[in-house]
């Protein structure tokens, strides 16, 4: 590859053609404070608008400064980061930006981790240059089921806008008006529940202010705790338990389920309980639906509807009932995960206890924001009631922890409780992009066959590539399986089986980078690969330490069938295990 000599800083550099600036002072050690720039490999895109020119540069021979995320590296380049007119600039750049920016960082729900915040400190910027009654622009506060957005706080760096955009392919965000009015919006600057937002929140993961945050249910939660009539029960999904550590200052990919168990514990929850109990009822409805589509079509039934499509992530839900209308008798109308336990909990769970529906409260601990959006839905409501009352993220767990002043690193280990709280193998790697579909292959395997699975690890359905294809065979039947992460991904895929370009019979899809590890609630990673790869580990650790690692071994799982569903795909199990979905193009 042919390579450019330049000197940063006194330092000779070698780098291949066509590196910015920004990317060779890094690989020689150099820190350039940027804003709108960002680097995210794991979503194999850098954003490098130049928009906010903290990043500048000084380079020899040039009349001004450059801006080092978007300036290519030439032969003989001499460039200056830390000069006394760079440091001058970015300070006064970030002057100007913090006197349009509101002052309430006390009780902003970004504290301690805003960006703009940690530059002010970087660059010693200790008082704010402000004119009298000078205006400020302002603009309202939109909320979803999900996300809050207050543009008051954008900075107009834009990652939003490129990650909607570039990455999941909705097109919700882009930038509108001029000047001084300019904002980050949907478009007509609609409300952001009436745009194509699916609430995958992974424009709240990177936003490095708080223009765009979660909706935070902690409080309201807090509320139903101290309610005495009220038996309040919570569940935790499979990737809460591989990043919770990460907000303690534990390294990443640490298992921390029995602590979390114990915290939950001690915080007044009634039962505790695993949604991989939740993810192992899910393949059995879920595998049903596989295995009743692949025998009907190996039998020559031409009406079959194949590649049948997962369909426990919501935003990906979300994703095709607005984008790919005529497609909708293909997904699985299995619900997800947290919808099947809460419509568990509130009638196999509540008549065992004895407790109305009504005075039980369900809470779900989830990685992801557009759970929050999932529990709304009208379909799974009983006369309004809704099956899960509150979903709170990763990170919103871990601010209640520190508000109940638990010492989180020195809790014991604790068990799940019973029945909703035994889980396999199969249901813990729901939590990784590919694990949906092994977990289903373990068992559809068995039950189309009628043998025992010569193997439990399917190793070629596991991976962090964005689209992956793979065939398992099925004693002699070959199964051909598609799996994507992030949903321009799904996007590409979805298209590629319309176009003919795939041949495939079932297809696992998550909207976020990794899967649910890579989630929106989940504590922040900025796109940092080697975060989301010890996640990753830690789920299939994780699954090789448990003791049954098929959903259909699950003994809580046969019980609950012997005792209350029947069957799976019984029409006890389709009324409160199953869904439909509706067109929103």
């Amino acid at each position: 590859m042919e390579t450019i000599k330049l000197t940063i800083d006194n330092k000779r550099v070698i780098v291949t053609k066509g590196t910015t600036v920004h990317q060779a002072a890094k690989q020689a050690g150099i820190h350039i404070p940027t804003l709108c720039y960002m680097n995210l490999e794991l979503l194999n895109i850098e954003n490098k608008p130049g928009g906010c020119r903290i990043c500048v540069v000084e380079q020899e021979g040039r009349r001004n400064l450059a801006p080092s995320c978007s300036t290519v590296c030439t032969e003989g380049m001499v460039i200056k980061t830390n000069s006394p007119r760079v440091l001058n600039a970015r300070k006064t750049v970030l002057e100007l930006i913090l006197s349009d920016h509101p002052k309430d960082c006390l009780i902003c729900p970004k504290a301690g981790r805003c960006e703009l915040q940690t530059l002010a400190f970087q660059l010693g910027i200790r008082r704010i240059h402000s004119v009298e009654n000078a205006e400020m622009s302002t603009y309202r506060k939109d909320q979803s089921p999900s996300i809050i957005r207050d543009m008051d706080k954008c900075v107009m760096c834009r990652r939003c806008e490129m990650i909607c955009n570039k990455v999941q392919t909705v097109g919700a965000l882009s930038a509108v008006n001029r000047g001084f009015m300019s904002v980050v919006a949907p478009a007509f600057e609609q409300d952001l529940k009436h745009s194509p937002c699916t609430f995958c929140g992974q424009c709240v993961a990177i936003c490095p202010t708080g223009a765009l945050t979660e909706v935070d249910q902690v409080q309201r939660l807090i509320r139903a705790l101290t309610d005495k009539t009220k038996t309040v029960v919570v569940q935790t999904a499979p990737a809460v338990r591989v990043a919770l550590g990460e907000e303690f200052d534990m390294p990443p990919g640490s298992i921390v389920t029995g602590k979390m168990v114990a915290a939950l514990r001690e915080m007044d929850f009634k039962y505790v309980f695993d949604t991989d109990f939740a993810a192992d009822l899910t393949i059995m409805e879920e595998g049903s639906e596989l295995l009743d589509r692949l025998t009907r079509y190996v039998a020559g039934d031409k009406s079959v509807k194949l590649p049948i499509l997962t369909s426990c992530c919501p935003a990906w839900v979300n994703f095709f009932e607005y984008n790919y209308p005529d497609m909708l008798d293909v997904p699985s109308t299995a619900r997800s995960p947290q919808q099947m336990f809460g419509s568990i909990a509130k009638t196999y769970l509540a008549d065992k206890l004895g407790i109305k529906r009504e005075d039980m409260v369900v809470v779900s601990v989830m990685p992801c924001l557009a759970k929050k959006y999932e529990c709304q839905r009208d379909e799974f409501k009983v006369n309004g009631n809704p099956d899960v009352d509150y979903a709170i993220s990763t990170r919103e767990l871990a601010h209640l922890m520190r508000e109940a002043n638990i010492n989180f690193a020195a809790l014991p280990d604790e068990e799940f409780d019973h029945p909703l709280g035994e889980s396999t193998g199969a249901g813990v790697i729901f939590g990784a992009t590919g694990g949906v579909i092994e977990a289903a292959v373990r068992t559809a395997y068995e039950l189309f066959t009628g043998n025992k699975c010569p193997r439990i690890d399917f190793e070629e359905l596991r991976g962090l590539e964005g689209i992956r294809t793979a065939t398992v065979d099925f004693n002699g039947t070959p199964i051909h399986i598609g799996i994507a992460h992030k949903l321009g991904n799904a996007r590409k895929l979805l298209d590629g089986i319309r176009s003919g370009l795939y041949n495939l019979h079932a297809i696992e899809i998550m909207a976020c980078p990794g899967g649910c590890i890579g989630g929106a609630g989940q504590p922040l990673h900025q796109g940092d690969s080697s975060i989301i790869k010890e996640r990753f580990d830690a789920i299939y650790r994780e699954d090789a330490q448990k003791t049954i690692r098929k959903s259909h071994e699950n003994p809580y799982i046969i019980k609950l069938y012997e005792e209350f569903l029947g069957k799976p795909l019984s029409e006890k199990s389709h009324h409160l295990l199953h869904t439909h979905y509706f067109e929103k193009k």
